[in-house]
């Protein structure tokens, strides 16, 4: 599911309440129609401008492998091209990209992506 959509199923029970409550208000004490529309529109509008500055919390986080990519840690064995690499207790085996030069034991790492279960990994630089 997109992660508009999760935000828009989300925003369905207050848009309910603000619509029920603008209908009793309209109904029993006498608020115009007009501004019990206005008051649901107002709602709904509020909703879609908070889209861009709440989106990033109604995204699904990564999970498994894909959630390591950007992760540091330390070459456990020599990676030529392929070894271990620790992510504190973690060792996940790994492998260095098409261009990189072997990585030695103890030297950090980045992951720069996943292939099923084995991590793509590259000299980590210290740049954020």
């Amino acid at each position: 599911m997109s992660t508009l959509a999760r935000y828009a199923l989300f925003q369905i029970p207050g848009q309910v309440c603000v619509a029920l409550l603008a209908f009793i208000l309209w109904e029993w004490a006498g608020l115009p129609g007009w501004a019990a529309l206005a008051v649901v529109a107002g709602w709904v509008v509020k909703d879609a401008a908070l889209y861009p500055f709440l989106r990033r919390a109604y995204e699904v986080p990564p999970h498994g492998a894909a959630a390591l990519v950007g992760r540091r840690g330390v070459a456990r064995r020599r990676l030529a091209p392929r070894g271990t690499v620790a992510f504190g207790a973690e060792v996940w085996r790994a492998e260095i990209g098409p261009d990189g030069a072997p990585i030695e034991a103890g030297t950090a790492v980045r992951v720069v992506a996943v292939r099923g279960l084995t991590l793509i990994v590259a000299v980590d630089d210290g740049d954020g």
